[in-house]
């Protein structure tokens, strides 16, 4: 039996495509050994503190600060270099084409006692204001290519990503009808008897048929730190609960990637999620492969600190 992970290019083999085209995801690959990711972190966690250089501020309304740390591969050196690694990126431009953006990174921490994350597919992460994100081309297949690095250990214990495979084919939500964002919800909500929710919110408000995830399809992504995952962000994905104690925090970072052609954050000034509304006054999607033809967005080639992002 072939491994799809293993490929002697940065690539994707044409095996990897076909799983890829069929599945919504291929991996996990290793990019960092787990000694080196948990040195790496200890040495970055000290620069996700400080957010002298941050992009956004914390919303002084309502006092949050959920969606704060977005994007700090725009201020962190070792984030920025890593959205931008050859390891990376020549596979989503395996998928995407040759022109190519990051235009979001995230942290999902989850501590011992967290609750799983609920089934839930984005197209154009409109669910929480309403307004789209990314808005593609009328012929574009919509979505976002989700690059997701464990930076530390994600087992089912800990918490790990959960994919029901082929599911990108068809949405079953229409993120346009928005949802209601009540913090009382957070640890509190259990579906299919897994405490599962969605960081306040509740996917279920935008379910436009009665599909339900098919359970005994859905596969378990267990992954060693320093290990990460490419998948569409249409797939169907959840994670299990933390069922570790509280030291035992499963961190994942997700940078998310779209072709040039794709608009982002089109006819808006602010970033509204979590009960926050945060300005995009500094904001700018990274040019990590081939060429912008089409100006649609503000590119940043520096990070706030003044370097320059590595091109794959």
């Amino acid at each position: 039996m072939v491994n799809i992970t293993e490929t002697k290019t940065l690539g994707l083999s044409q095996q990897q495509r076909e799983f890829f085209n069929e599945n919504g995801y291929i991996g996990p690959f290793t990019l960092y050994e787990p000694n080196e990711m948990k040195d790496i972190w200890d040495k970055v966690r000290r620069q996700v503190f400080d957010r002298s250089y941050a992009v956004y501020d914390i919303d002084t309304i309502s006092g949050t600060n959920n969606i704060a740390n977005y994007d700090r591969h725009l201020d962190v050196p070792f984030l920025g270099e890593h959205v931008c690694r050859p390891e990376i990126v020549h596979k989503v431009r395996d998928i995407l084409g040759p022109d190519l953006l990051c235009w979001r990174s995230e942290f999902f921490p989850k501590y011992g006692g967290d609750e799983g994350t609920d089934w839930h597919q984005a197209d154009n992460f409109a669910m929480a204001s309403g307004k789209p994100q990314i808005v593609w081309p009328k012929d574009g297949i919509g979505g976002t290519i989700t690059v997701w690095t464990a930076f530390t250990e994600a087992s089912e214990r800990l918490g790990c990503l959960r994919f029901i495979p082929g599911s990108h084919k068809q949405m079953h939500y229409d993120e346009l009808k928005g949802m209601s964002y009540d913090i009382e919800r957070v640890n509190k909500v259990e579906k299919g008897g897994v405490q599962r929710g969605f960081f306040g919110y509740d996917y279920g408000e935008l379910q436009i048929d009665d599909w339900v995830p098919e359970e005994d399809k859905a596969v378990s992504m267990e992954m060693e730190a320093g290990q990460f995952i490419v998948f569409w962000s249409k797939l169907a994905h959840s994670s299990w609960p933390n069922n570790g104690d509280f030291k035992e925090m499963r961190l994942g970072f997700a940078s998310r990637y779209v072709p040039t052609s794709v608009k982002i954050y089109p006819d808006t000034e602010y970033l509204e999620e979590y009960g926050a509304s945060l300005s995009l006054k500094d904001y700018g999607a990274v040019l990590v492969c081939g060429e912008d033809t089409y100006g649609h967005n503000h590119i940043r080639n520096h990070n706030r600190r003044g370097i320059p992002f590595p091109r794959a």
